[in-house]
């Protein structure tokens, strides 16, 4: 972690202030979503952010609790309390631990783009519907119903302030952060000029002490085992997949390259301690992360800000972070979510194929109708079917005859599970003569279907009396095939080698 000079030093300190601001509302709400005490969001913003930051997570990315997870930690709490979710937070970081040193973090690089489009826009309307959950208000009876009236109009007043403010102050001076300037400005107004508005302090009071080590009180055993690990092992996949996902944007943004391996270890510790602490765990943050970057604070100095400038609140400015306006932080993530969004994708479609459009909508709808985890891997899983098809259709024969009478089958594509079904169609048995030629010198065999469909056709040749010779096929599918193996011609010089996709080749 690199400072070159003190303005750099002074961007990601400032930095690091405007994103502990932000965090202590979303802390709180977290913890009320997963039904812990708000100080049990609080600490683990703070510990997931430091630590992260100090082991090296990926520079600039803010780490700390958060909705996805609270989602998920909410039934364990409700079912079985919050010592269990302690233990489970434990457990979660030490499977996170064992993927980065495994050096699974590389795979987050296979993500198609479409998907992380998808993911980027559907998390940018996500920050965006999360806010409005401060414009209800409670009544005596627990009854939640809109505001109205002056109170909403007020809200809307102080929100369009704060993002004038964060939008027009960059084009005088860059001295300050626009965003800190917006919510010391809003919550100056506020104050001082006694505007009746929702605080902070109306969430809850985010007053204490620091951390204490403390030991999950649960029962060391099988039972207690079964109980946790489906939730650890759910959690440590959404804040992988968030945690990774966010890496891959600010390493997009920023033209810098990020260490998947190194970040998924740094949450991985971060979790493990925080589980020991009291803290309901985390994963990086994006919204707050996009509020970092957006300063131009990519440094680990300032996660570790802001982890700083957290417990500093809970210490000993309690007070005085409760009279922040709600409003001057709601504008906040509103520019984040106006920011995060990718416009320019509008100007794909009728430029990319119409399965990256299909691709992108749904991940975008799935992230917002369910989470992150399960939309990412939805999208995975159609752009991989997609490519198989595409790939599928590209199959295909060039026939000729050779000197002797032989008819050359020159097959061209790739030959596995989806393209198997069309490679058989390509020939005609029944009225091909005595002696039939299969090329392979221009595709490829590449699983186990593709084996079985040449075998299958073997067959039907020999089940006519014909003789069927398979040209250039590389020597691995020689010991994997079973009915055509006595056709294969083998040229040393000329056979490819390369290994089809088959467990029997251990």
């Amino acid at each position: 972690m690199k400072i070159n000079n003190f303005a750099e030093a002074k961007t990601n300190v400032l930095s690091g202030l405007t994103v502990a601001l932000a965090l202590v509302p979303e802390a709180i709400a977290f913890a009320l979503v997963a039904h812990v005490h708000p100080l049990v969001g609080l600490y683990a913003a703070f510990m997931v952010s430091i630590i992260t930051s100090l082991i090296g997570g990926r520079p600039g990315m803010i780490s700390g609790a958060t909705g996805a997870l609270a989602v998920v930690m909410v039934a364990l709490v409700v079912t079985h309390g919050v010592e269990y979710l302690f233990a489970t937070v434990v457990l979660m970081g030490i499977f996170q631990i064992g993927f980065g040193l495994a050096k699974f973090g590389k795979f987050i690089r296979m993500v198609p783009h479409p998907v992380m489009l998808g993911f980027v826009n559907g998390l940018a309307i996500v920050i965006f519907l999360a806010q409005m959950g401060h414009f209800k208000v409670t009544s005596a009876d627990g009854v939640q119903t809109w505001m109205s009236g002056a109170p909403l109009y007020t809200m809307l007043g102080l929100i369009a302030l704060t993002m004038a403010i964060i939008y027009l102050l960059p084009k005088l001076t860059n001295v300050i952060p626009s965003t800190l300037a917006a919510i010391a400005t809003v919550s100056a107004l506020v104050i001082f000029a006694g505007i009746d508005t929702k605080t902070v302090g109306d969430m809850a009071s985010i007053a204490g002490g620091l951390p204490q080590f403390h030991l999950p009180d649960v029962s060391m055993n099988l039972e207690t085992l079964k109980i946790i690990l489906p939730y650890s092992l759910i959690l440590a996949a959404i804040g992988l997949i968030e945690s990774l996902l966010t890496l891959n944007l600010i390493d997009t943004m920023t033209q810098t390259r990020g260490k998947p391996n190194l970040a998924s270890v740094g949450q991985g510790v971060a979790n493990v301690v925080t589980g020991f602490f009291g803290g309901m765990g985390g994963c990086a943050m994006i919204g707050q992360s996009m509020i970092n970057v957006t300063n131009g604070a990519v440094k680990n100095l300032s996660g570790i800000a802001a982890a700083l400038f957290l417990l500093c609140f809970i210490l000993f400015a309690s007070e005085w972070i409760e009279m922040i306006p709600l409003a001057a932080l709601i504008g906040l993530m509103f520019v984040v979510s106006e920011k995060t969004f990718e416009w320019g994708s509008f100007n794909l479609f009728g430029k990319v194929p119409k399965t990256d459009i299909v691709v992108g909508i749904t991940v975008a709808v799935v992230t917002v109708l369910t989470d992150l985890a399960i939309a990412v891997i939805v999208g995975i899983i159609i752009s991989s079917l997609a490519f198989a098809w595409e790939h599928a259709k590209n199959i295909d024969v060039r026939v000729s005859t050779e000197e002797h009478g032989w008819k050359v089958y020159d097959l061209h594509g790739s030959l596995f599970f989806a393209s198997s079904q069309n490679f058989l169609t390509l020939f005609t048995p029944q009225t091909d003569p005595a002696e039939v030629v299969i090329d392979f010198k221009n595709a490829r065999v590449k699983d186990h279907s593709g084996l079985e469909a040449i075998d299958q056709l073997a067959e039907r040749y020999a089940e006519l009396g014909k003789k069927l010779h398979l040209r250039h096929l590389s020597p691995d599918c020689l010991e994997l095939l079973d009915k055509a193996k006595g056709m294969i011609e083998v040229n040393v010089l000329e056979d490819p080698l390369y290994h089809p996709a088959d467990n029997r080749l251990g």
